[in-house]
């Protein structure tokens, strides 16, 4: 009996080794799909990251491109277009120059230097972005308020964080969609602007004073959907209020040391 009993307890310390060799081989395997479904979803997430990246990237430089041909178009050429006609005039004309009409055609000549400049800025915008987004900002509300006789109020609290190169495009084309959507929609002729930052969150807050737009509406819906996208790639939040005294679009960046540089 007792060899029986022995040999029993044997099988029995036997079955539940195995089955406890087994349900450790599931976990493990089951963990291990866990992690390679992990390490998949993160890899996709960081090239689906990278992606928009490089999209935001280019819609910049479209953006700069188009800043460029309309400066080119709407304001450079024309002044040099009166230049020329005025120059062609005093050429044609029997009367010797006067030194106000020099005075008038060098008021001309220095109003086209003026928007020269603003384009050689225009151009070297993707330098300004790697070292100071906040200027380029800066420099958007003053490019429009000259080109559109748009008066604008920015205003600026706290220190302004280091934060990621990548992260830091995505919050500029933000404000270029918001502010090109209120420019398009709303028909204000006041803005204001204003940057707050704490320890912990980093705010920018857009404002016009129109008539509100539909969030809904096909075309400002897809600039504000791409606008939520990029805010939620990293990691911010995005609200916009809209209704007939205007709209605000306030971005909500959580400043962690993962997000500074």
């Amino acid at each position: 009996m007792e060899r029986k009993e022995v040999q029993l307890l044997v099988i029995l310390l036997g079955i539940v080794f195995l089955t406890l060799l087994i349900i450790l081989l599931v976990i493990f395997f089951y963990f291990l799909k866990k992690k390679n479904n992990y390490l998949v979803e993160k890899m996709e997430a960081n090239l689906y990251f990278q992606s928009e990246l490089i999209k935001t990237r280019i819609e910049i430089k479209d953006q700069t491109l188009s800043e460029i041909s309309k400066e080119l178009h709407d304001n450079i050429g024309q002044i040099v277009s009166v230049g020329i006609m005025q120059l062609n005039m005093y050429l044609n004309s029997e009367k010797p120059i006067q030194q106000s009409e020099l005075s008038d055609l060098k008021e001309i000549l220095a109003k086209s230097l003026d928007e020269i400049r603003i384009l050689s800025r225009i151009i070297n915008k993707d330098n300004l972005l790697q070292s100071n987004f906040i200027e380029a900002i800066k420099q958007d509300l003053e490019r429009i308020k000259k080109l559109k006789s748009i008066q604008y109020k920015y205003t600026l609290s706290g220190e302004i964080p280091e934060i990621s190169g990548e992260h830091d495009l995505f919050i500029y084309r933000i404000f270029q969609e918001a502010l090109h959507n209120s420019l398009k929609h709303s028909h204000s002729d006041k803005f204001e602007v204003n940057i707050t930052t704490t320890d912990d969150v980093f705010c920018l807050k857009i404002k016009d004073f129109g008539i509100g737009y539909d969030a809904l509406n096909t075309n400002s819906g897809q600039g504000l959907g791409n606008m939520k996208l990029r805010a939620k790639l990293i990691g911010a939040t995005l609200i916009m209020e809209s209704d007939a005294s205007g709209t605000t679009v306030t971005l909500e960046y959580p400043l962690t040391k993962t997000n500074e540089t």
